[in-house]
């Protein structure tokens, strides 16, 4: 178990005061068997209101009503909680389901639903290749071991670069250029995953620890769903498994889904600036 502090900063800069419509802030974990909630502050300036809601996938957000304009923004969220990270040797897949080809109850399928299906066109069937290529041929592949390599896979064999740029590359364009952020990664496995008929979903939270990649801002994953052992978290930026150095914030079907802070303004499209992203993680003693 760690009890960390974790301060994400976001700034939003404008070259003169503009007004700002209502901001969604996905920035609160939900408190889980390995993640205890201890405290939570979020600080804004200008100075907002802010109400709580559940999203359609449980997670919370906040909603913040701002009132005045000015030609910043700044959110501060500063979160204590203690971890208890899983690891990788203890997932106790049904045993039905611990080769692959296999197929999830008739009481799962229902719920996971589109969380199996595939949300983005691969025409030419690029995915498909890629991820069959973990399947052995002619005979029954150990599933834990088919989505280890794959992510594994996507560390070694894809180039890390942190993009600032809104959006997400479609799964395609990061196998075809072999680089890609976070979220790239994530949403290439996801839609590998899903071209095998498992269930995916996409995680957005916090990365701590020595020499991972990705630290330093929101970080993001994928988790697949796996009988009996539940959602597993696999990170393919750094290749590993479970949900050691991994905080999470908020779970959904695709990356659109889980923007950290989303809002507009009124004003010119060039009074916008730009904006800064930093997250700070201290493990108390």
């Amino acid at each position: 178990m760690a009890t960390l502090v974790v301060r994400h900063t976001t700034i939003y800069r404008y070259a003169r005061p503009v007004a700002f419509g209502e901001h969604r802030l996905m920035v609160r974990p939900r408190d889980s068997h390995d993640l205890r909630l201890l405290s939570t502050d979020i600080e804004l300036a200008p100075a907002a209101s802010i109400r709580w809601l559940h999203d359609v996938f449980g997670n919370s957000i906040a909603v913040a009503s701002f009132k005045e304009p000015a030609d910043e923004l700044r959110c501060v969220s500063t979160l204590r909680l203690e971890h208890y990270p899983s690891s990788e040797p203890d997932f106790a897949i049904e045993p039905y389901a611990r080769t692959y080809p296999f197929s999830y109850s008739g009481a799962e399928v229902p719920d996971i639903g589109r969380l199996a299906e595939r949300h983005y066109p691969d025409p030419q069937h690029r995915i498909d290749a890629w991820a069959t290529e973990f399947v052995a041929a002619g005979a029954d592949t150990d599933t834990h071991a088919m989505l280890v390599d794959m992510t594994k896979a996507i560390k070694a064999g894809f180039a890390y670069v942190r993009r600032d740029e809104e959006g997400t590359q479609t799964p395609v364009e990061t196998l075809e250029k072999r680089t890609g952020s976070c979220r790239d990664f994530a949403l290439f496995m996801m839609e590998a995953v899903r071209s095998l008929g498992l269930g995916a979903r996409f995680v957005t939270g916090y990365l701590y620890g020595e020499g991972s990649t990705g630290g330093g801002a929101t970080h993001a994953w994928v988790q697949v769903y796996l009988p009996g052992a539940g959602w597993i978290e696999f990170d393919p930026t750094n290749g590993l498994v479970g949900s050691a150095n991994l905080i999470r914030v908020g779970v959904t079907r695709d990356p659109s889904q889980a923007i950290p802070i989303s809002g507009a303004y009124t004003g010119e499209p060039e009074d916008y600036l730009g904006m800064t992203v930093e997250v700070a993680i201290e493990s108390e003693a």
